[in-house]
């Protein structure tokens, strides 16, 4: 058996892993609530993308969601409403939803080292008064996620001064990983993908995004 998964070397407890990490620092504990102050709001309205994590009996999920910022409305110091913008249909969140209310929020701000962190319940709407709320380049969503908000605090930007995410000069050169077609092509044995999907990608996101 190698290191990594020797038995000797796994936590199964609390109290060894309280003891490995040591006490909660003051302001981990201090900077969380159970609603969306203010300055909280300023975070949620300056947002273009967050990613949403649900759970249901077939494991987690997360999915990234992106819009302008402040695609995502406060309604209220518990409330928050996210449209569901045209996807691939596959609906694993919202699937998720209907069987466990359960989510979790983290918001990304450009430039900004501070993430934002929501934890709460979340129900699924087509009443026509909240989607109407949310057009956009001729379209409306499907549904709406009304988010009820119970756990609210940010993220110290260690993570993103460590990886360096907001730097321009580090951004990826596109043509060092693989396309889509390619990543299809080879999961697929050439059935799908290829060269002529990534040709037709461009029109086929501009035609579908909303």
């Amino acid at each position: 058996m190698d290191a990594i998964s020797a038995e000797q070397h796994l936590i199964r407890d609390e109290a060894t892993l309280n003891t490995l990490y040591g006490e909660v620092s003051a302001g981990a504990i201090a900077k969380e609530i159970d609603y969306i102050h203010p300055h909280y709001r300023a975070m949620i309205e300056a947002s273009p993308f967050l990613v949403l994590a649900t759970c249901g009996p077939e494991g987690l999920d997360t999915s990234p969601r992106g819009d302008p910022p402040g695609f995502v409305r406060v309604v209220d110091e518990k409330t928050l409403l996210i449209p569901d913008r045209r996807g691939n249909n596959r609906v694993d969140s919202l699937r998720n939803i209907i069987r466990d209310p359960r989510v979790a929020l983290l918001f990304l701000i450009p430039g900004v080292g501070e993430t934002l962190r929501v934890n709460g319940t979340a129900v699924i709407s087509t009443d026509p008064v909240l989607i109407e709320r949310f057009p956009f380049h001729g379209t409306l969503p499907r549904t709406v996620i009304v988010v009820t908000a119970e756990r609210v605090y940010f993220q110290c930007p260690k993570a993103l001064v460590r990886s360096d995410l907001w730097n321009p000069d580090k951004r990826v050169d596109r043509k060092s990983v693989p396309s889509a077609g390619t990543i299809m092509a080879g999961i697929t044995d050439g059935k799908l993908g290829g060269e002529a999907y990534d040709r037709a990608y461009p029109e086929r996101l501009r035609t579908t995004i909303y």
